[in-house]
């Protein structure tokens, strides 16, 4: 029987006894009511007629008259009981009497057992007809009982058997499709049907037999192709280990063997967190992928390893495995490789253009002393007086001596940076003096633009844990740089302010701005701004950076192409 036969006989059935079950419920419903409508329209109204009748002859006034002239009349046309007329027939004659001597005793004894004549029979015909209701119902409850058991005896049967005939196939055809995706081609499926089931299972095994033989004659090639790979791998330059999504190490190249210093056979195959319980490189290599990642420590430089007798440095990438696997929808993490490559030249190379540089700046001091020196000389009206062309030369060969006497410093600096040696002596500072000392610093610098330089700053300013000189640096390049990059007449304003740990120092400047494209720039060394024609070697943001952040603080810009720019930086207040 097929399935969709099956459904509709079972929901059909089902349909058809709830109709059965409705109807034999009405009908049984509608008699019942039938036998009490007439209960209380034939004999319940006949008693409070009685009712009525027997509190007018008790009153005897003009309005109980009434009441009993409407009720008998009534009662007239309510004869429903044998006997009954002729008793409501006595109560017309005697109530006749009545009118015409209220004082008439014998007539209102024989009105009052007429009534009661009347109410007898009523309540002798509400017994027998409530008997009748009675075994009415009793009759519904019966039949609604066993419409509804076998009903229920019915959709019990229908819900035993109907959803496991249905679901139990699909559950098992399921299962198998499960097996097959995980590569399992010998799975089949067996259905004693011939249902639609029997069908799909015919068409489901030849798939998988299908899939059984192109998966065997394709197996020599895969296994050709994991060679080619895995030889591949082995003749990389560069140290390669790859896991799976349980840190399990699936392959690791011979470099990756030198570096650890652990044999290939054992590493592949073992779990990378129980070789980093005795491995530092392993634990230094997969941290990132073990710790969350608000947790991972922020750590860009390369990698220091001493293998072979030699010391060198490697730049760690890690490359998350993610796939959309066939038949899904969602991204599944099937492991992760993790390269390191071999930057030790680079780093060699580094280091001597970080000496080099530190040479020659410090070289070029003394030479740069002299010349300011000498100047001081030829400036001296006590060995000649100079005229106004060579005083000109003079101040020409001194604002070169001060841009040389800048940049040597600038590069002094950097080369403190790039070598990691920066020297701090933090103690806690007034922020006030630090700014004061950057304002008179620039003072010629403003003066020359007629720049007007605001300081706003609360009182009782607390102290900040700071390296004043390298901070004054900071703060003099700062104004330094809001003055040059300012319009002639604007102003340039300088803001302290206190939050709850830190104090917070901006300078602002009515400049041109930086574009938004170069904003995430203006820290990198060596770095200006495309089409400016300023001076400078695009060093100071980089060193103030630097030097900030090597004091525990943060900073950082805020700028509107064409309205100028706020740089701002953040330092810890003393406790």
């Amino acid at each position: 029987m097929k399935i969709k036969t099956k459904l509709t006989l079972g929901v059909g059935l089902l349909f058809l006894m709830i109709i059965i079950v409705s109807i034999v419920g009405a009908f049984n419903i509608n008699a019942l009511k039938n036998d009490t409508e007439n209960i209380l329209t034939a004999n319940y109204n006949s008693l409070e007629y009685c009712r009525t009748i027997l509190d007018a002859i008790e009153n005897k006034t003009g309005d109980s008259w009434q009441n009993l002239e409407r009720d008998l009349n009534k009662q007239e046309q309510n004869i429903t009981e044998i006997g009954e007329a002729e008793a409501t027939e006595q109560i017309r004659i005697n109530f006749e009497q009545l009118k015409l001597n209220p004082e008439n005793f014998e007539a209102t004894i024989k009105i009052r057992n007429a009534v009661f004549t009347v109410m007898d029979m009523n309540m002798e015909a509400i017994q027998r007809k409530s008997d009748f209701a009675q075994q009415t119902a009793n009759k519904a409850m019966l039949w609604i009982g066993v419409s509804g058991t076998l009903c229920f005896l019915i959709a019990f049967v229908l819900l035993v058997n109907l959803p496991s005939n249905i679901a139990n196939p699909i559950k098992s055809l399921s299962e198998s499709i499960k097996q097959i995706a995980d590569k399992n081609y010998s799975q089949r499926v067996h259905f004693e049907s011939h249902s639609e089931y029997g069908q799909l299972a015919k068409s489901f095994n030849t798939m998988a037999k299908k899939l059984e033989e192109y998966n065997n004659s394709n197996l020599a090639k895969l296994m050709m192709e994991k060679k080619r790979i895995e030889t591949l791998i082995n003749k990389m330059h560069d140290p390669v280990i790859g896991l799976d999504e349980n840190l399990q190490i699936l392959f690791a190249n011979e470099e990756a063997s030198k570096i650890t210093g652990l044999k290939q056979d054992d590493l592949i195959g073992k779990s990378s967190t129980a070789l980093a319980l005795k491995n530092d490189l392993i634990r230094a290599l997969i941290r990132d992928l073990v710790l969350p990642n608000d947790k991972q420590p922020v750590n860009t430089a390369p990698i220091k390893i001493f293998a072979e007798n030699k010391e060198s440095y490697f730049e760690k990438e890690t490359i998350d495995i993610a796939i959309v696997p066939t038949g899904e929808h969602e991204l599944r993490s099937y492991g992760h490789v993790i390269f390191l490559r071999n930057v030790t030249s680079y780093k060699e190379l580094d280091s001597a253009k970080t000496n080099f540089i530190a040479t020659v700046s410090h070289e070029f001091k003394t030479p740069i002393a002299s010349i300011k020196m000498s100047l001081q000389l030829l400036e001296n009206e006590q060995i000649g007086k100079l005229n106004q062309e060579q005083l000109n030369l003079i101040d020409s060969i001194k604002d070169d001596a001060n841009r040389l006497l800048k940049i040597t410093g600038e590069l002094l600096n950097m080369t403190q940076v790039e070598s990691g040696n920066i020297q701090l002596s933090l103690r806690p500072e007034d922020p006030k003096e630090i700014v004061s000392y950057a304002l008179n610093a620039t003072r010629l610098q403003a003066e020359q633009k007629q720049i007007k330089i605001d300081f706003i700053c609360p009182d009782n300013m607390s102290k900040v844990i700071v390296d004043i000189e390298k901070t004054a640096w900071v703060v003099t390049n700062l104004v330094s740089n809001a003055i040059r990059y300012s319009y002639d007449n604007s102003s340039i304003l300088i803001k302290l302010e206190e939050t709850q740990n830190q104090i917070q120092l901006s300078v602002k400047d009515a400049g041109q701005g930086i574009a938004p494209q170069y904003q995430h720039k203006i820290f990198d060394r060596y770095f200006r701004v495309p089409g400016t024609n300023k001076e400078g070697t695009g060093l100071g943001l980089a060193i103030s950076k630097e030097l900030i952040e090597a004091q525990g603080g943060e900073i950082r810009v805020e700028s509107e192409f064409g309205a100028g720019s706020t740089f701002f930086f953040l330092l810890n207040k003393a406790i």
